[in-house]
């Protein structure tokens, strides 16, 4: 294939479609705004720490992470299944007893949940266990609460455990979600294991960018693509510096910008959000969580509390501990980064009273208006196709599957595969 193709985008989209086009003999050229590439899915060294582009983990049993990344190149480091259900006065282990057995007993006698509620539990993870990925985003659709009630859960497990650690990977903790991202997600954490690169989420972008540059794509990076102008033979791209001709543009950039460059309506605009903070606690002992994530189940602010450097001692500086909470109330964009820090601090001692949390130092507020795009029941059967871009260009982004690094990698892969059979 020797034709000439632009990506717009360095996500992980636009770096795995650059890789597969390069790999089948296109002549690649990515073109970054940013003067890094990665999209939301990068990390930054701030007073010897890492810090993560908000909260993310890496679910290593998704079909794409399988196929586009090296995942022992990555040096993961991995949290124990289940999370601890917070609130004052008092902290409790559920756990997947199949995945993390020495967590049996704590996991039957936590009384936050219930017996049958736990037994239901076992078996959504034998029903889903048997069911294939792709399958599970064309079954028919609810919200997870609908869903999840419709097989019997309690309220108060909803409550309780649900709503906080979903809400942690949807960002929506009343459950309004489409339940296709919970079986997905839910399988996919039975499956596999929710993991942290030793340095930092960034290192997964970085590696997707070494492939692509070693298949033989150009990266431009702290470069613009303002316009696209497609004609009847070939399409013009139009930079901050430049204009090219080419045969084909793969738009990888997120849904709002790419909506903007193809006039796509079909592209979801609509985004939720959240804003999440990193602290250091010097000389701090650990949480005593077990490599798991604090679940807020006596409130809303924050949403849970992740001992970062408990999972992955590389993120910080020393014997420190870094640790960083999310928060999912909108109202909260516009709250000063002193004001959330004291939130999390009093949710912390209230947590642990037998320790102070006076010395937890704010390191960096991340504030994500559009973290994931919104992901009502039936959205994923309006999504466009990665050939709706118009003439000559492609879409590849989270938007056209589900909104995840899965989605974002399968897409770049799909769209690159739709160039070649086109081309």
């Amino acid at each position: 294939m020797s034709r000439s193709v632009v990506v717009v985008g360095g996500g992980l989209a636009g770096l795995v479609a650059a890789r597969h086009l390069a790999e089948a003999g296109a002549d690649v050229t990515v073109y970054e705004q940013r003067e890094t590439v990665g999209g939301r899915v990068r990390s930054r060294q701030h007073k010897g720490c890492t810090l993560d582009y908000g909260f993310q983990v890496l679910f290593t049993a998704y079909p794409a992470v399988q196929r586009e990344l090296d995942l022992d190149a990555l040096d993961l480091r991995p949290f124990k299944p289940g999370a601890v259900i917070a609130r004052p006065g008092q902290r409790s282990v559920l756990s997947d007893p199949l995945g993390d057995p020495k967590a049996t007993v704590e996991s039957l006698t936590n009384s936050e949940v219930s017996f049958s509620d736990k037994l239901r539990t076992l078996a959504l993870r034998q029903d889903l266990s048997g069911r294939d990925y792709e399958s599970l985003l064309e079954r028919p659709d609810a919200s997870i609460r609908e869903w999840l009630r419709e097989w019997g859960f309690s309220e108060r497990y909803l409550s309780n455990f649900i709503a906080p650690f979903y809400g942690g990977i949807t960002l929506d903790r009343s459950l309004g979600t489409s339940k296709r991202v919970f079986e997905y997600t839910f399988k996919a954490l039975s499956d596999g294991r929710s993991v942290l690169p030793a340095g930092g989420m960034g290192e997964i972008t970085r590696q997707l960018a070494a492939r692509a540059a070693e298949a033989g794509a150009t990266i431009e990076t702290g470069e613009a693509v303002t316009e696209l102008k497609p004609k009847r033979r070939h399409a013009v791209v139009v930079t901050d510096e430049d204009r090219r001709a080419v045969d084909a543009v793969v738009v990888a950039t997120p849904p709002t910008v790419a909506a903007r460059l193809t006039g796509n309506d079909d592209i979801p605009t609509e985004g939720v959000g959240c804003v999440t903070q990193y602290y250091r606690l010097s000389g701090g002992s650990p949480l005593d969580t077990g490599k798991r994530l604090l679940l807020n189940a006596g409130g809303t602010k924050p949403n849970t509390v992740v001992p970062i450097s408990e999972v992955a001692p590389e993120y910080a500086s020393g014997d420190d501990l870094l640790l960083n909470a999310t928060f999912l109330d909108e109202d909260l964009f516009d709250t000063p980064s002193d004001e959330l820090a004291a939130t999390t601090r009093d949710t912390l001692d209230s947590w642990y009273p037998e320790r102070s949390f006076e010395s937890l130092e704010p390191l960096a507020t991340d504030r994500i208006p559009f973290a994931q795009f919104a992901q009502p029941p039936g959205v994923h059967d309006s999504l466009p196709d990665v050939r709706d871009g118009g003439p000559r260009t492609y879409l590849a982004g989270e938007y056209t599957e589900w909104s995840s690094i899965q989605g974002a990698m399968k897409s770049g892969r799909k769209a690159a595969e739709a160039v070649v059979e086109d081309f």
